[in-house]
């Protein structure tokens, strides 16, 4: 059983490296690609501000270990979460190679649906469908925690982009009708400088987001493996070199995240994101729509504006849906046909297949492991 615990671990691990693939890879691609920062200056930025969001909270990752499988219709053994895992993973990897950005969160939330299904024998209640809350954004499982987001949190990404970069059409246009020193400071050279350098810190504030929320799941997938595996007893008797596994007082009694799984999940995604990102960079910083330094700041801060707020919400949202829909947003306020529309549709159908997909691979796997009698 030990052994199985520690394969929970790895196979999460193995999914935050690839998510380094996808989302972390989407965090930076337009800082890239309006060449204000290098890939590796860019990915150790990334890696920072990651580090940084991961320890800012846990309401995502509380979400993950506990808003939606219901554990008194599905027992969530280290099996399921093995299945889940490698379902995200698979899903991720065809992605990937297509150089398509879909969702890492979404993946994995389709893995643990498809998952608990299989285990369940397709009980269908084995799933929190909804549950609501007062207020209405609290409310849990998967209608209030991942569809309703799936399509508003892009719609506003989509919608801030476009104002915002509306909004800094406006500012320098009006600049450069002033005539004097404002003018000056309206021309393209002093837009490009002074956005370059504004895209650092937009940069680094996608960077904070995307820990805050995607370095999360896979961290309730560790906590919610280990607390279970304490519960049962697979803990006792560890060797010395293995008691940091042991769930702290803190994290039994209020689902808090043990530091040690913050740091290590930060860190792999990051390794990740310098592995294998720069397929997804070349999809949204250059096949989509040509991006200038003023473009990347707004589709940034938008993006990561939206991401922040979910966060705080506990709720799982995608970082490749909002900086997508953000890019989209700043794209279409410079004019409607800047924006690669082929290039949309390929990364919607994508959106659009991840769950059932993740979770197909996951359910099968649930299957195939019954037919081997390891389930």
């Amino acid at each position: 059983m030990l052994t199985l615990v520690l394969m929970v671990v790895l196979f999460a691990l193995v999914f935050e490296y690839i998510n380094g693939f996808h989302d972390t890879a989407n965090s930076i691609a337009t800082v890239v690609a309006t060449k204000v920062l290098s890939p590796i200056q860019a990915i150790a930025l990334a890696a920072s501000m990651n580090l940084v969001g991961a320890l800012a909270g846990t309401a995502v990752a509380k979400t993950i270990a506990s808003g939606l499988i219901d554990a008194q219709v599905v027992e969530v053994t280290s099996q399921v979460l093995i299945c889940a895992l490698s379902g995200g993973i698979v899903w991720n990897l065809i992605t990937w190679y297509f150089g398509l950005p879909s969702s890492s969160s979404h993946a994995l939330i389709g893995g643990l649906c498809g998952a608990a299904l299989g285990a369940s024998n397709t009980n269908w209640g084995s799933i929190i469908w909804s549950q609501s809350a007062d207020p209405w954004w609290k409310g849990a499982g998967l209608l209030w925690k991942v569809v309703i987001p799936m399509f508003s949190s892009p719609l506003m990404g989509f919608a801030m982009g476009f104002l915002m970069m509306g909004l800094l059409f406006a500012i320098i246009a009006g600049m450069a009708r002033s005539g004097g020193l404002l003018a000056k400071y309206a021309r393209p050279r002093w837009v490009n400088g002074f956005f370059g350098k504004a895209q650092i810190v937009s940069a680094g504030y996608m960077g904070f987001a995307h820990g805050l929320n995607d370095a999360q799941k896979t961290m309730g997938i560790i906590a919610l493996a280990l607390v279970s595996a304490q519960a049962v007893g697979t803990l006792d008797n560890l060797p010395v070199w293995l008691d940091f596994l042991h769930p702290s007082q803190s994290a039994l009694e209020n689902g808090d995240i043990d530091t040690w799984i913050k740091f290590t999940c930060a860190i792999v995604m990051a390794a990740g994101t310098a592995a294998g990102g720069w397929r997804i960079i070349k999809t949204l910083g250059h096949k989509m729509v040509k991006l200038h330094p003023i473009h990347g700041f707004a589709a940034e801060a938008s993006a990561a504006s939206v991401i922040t707020a979910a966060s705080t919400l506990g709720i799982p949202v995608s970082t490749t849906h909002n900086i997508s829909a953000a890019i989209m947003g700043v794209g279409t306020a410079k004019r409607l046909n800047a924006i690669r529309w082929s290039v949309v549709e390929r990364m919607i159908w994508a959106w659009i297949l991840t769950i059932p997909a993740a979770g197909g691979i996951a359910y099968l796997l649930i299957e195939l492991l019954r037919v081997l009698g390891w389930a």
